[in-house]
């Protein structure tokens, strides 16, 4: 395992997909980035083909989606500098709403959120967050709900962020 330090300068995004890749090439899991559907309007073809102009098609669902132990997963990944809680803010409507028709079909739909300045990243149920964002009376999750109901994901070198481990432990051993 790095030190926590050692991480500063990448991405949240850069390390799941880094570990997207180790779980692939160990036949673990597939799980991919999701496009944003986006919508060209001009393109300059006189050095090669450059987009010129574009615009998003609608609004994106999730980050991430696929399969681990023949269960869907869905899941997204946010990145906050706040210290004591997390803002629901970062968190749009059509994205809850995509997360509750996965778990209406039976999926497994979670959170990765990573709390930048205290270099901590958790896996949330998103069952959770749903019932925050819709019937919640604070505007944020408190970090004490994520040491309590979430899962603490380890980080290192390959994979940078195991979690996969968070998926075990929240899903798999009942």
């Amino acid at each position: 395992n790095r030190k926590p330090s050692a991480n500063r300068g990448m991405s949240l995004e850069e390390d799941i997909n880094i570990s997207n890749e180790f779980y692939k090439e160990k036949g673990i899991c597939l799980v991919t980035k999701r496009p944003t559907p986006i919508n060209i309007v001009k393109v300059d073809y006189s050095k090669g083909a450059k987009i010129i102009d574009a615009y998003f098609e609608h609004q994106s669902t999730t980050d991430y989606n696929g399969v681990y132990k023949g269960k869907y997963i869905d899941f997204e990944a946010k990145n906050t500098k706040n210290k004591t809680s997390f803002p629901l803010a970062n968190i749009t409507k059509h994205q809850i709403e995509h997360l509750k028709n996965v778990l209406l079909h039976g999926g497994i739909a979670f959170f990765i959120i990573q709390f930048e300045t205290l270099d901590k990243i958790y896996l949330l149920d998103s069952k959770y967050v749903i019932e925050q964002y819709e019937h919640g009376e604070r505007k944020s999750i408190p970090l004490k709900v994520f040491d309590e109901k979430g899962y603490l994901l380890e980080r290192g070198y390959y994979p940078r962020i195991n979690y996969i481990d968070g998926i075990e432990k929240a899903y798999f051993n009942k």
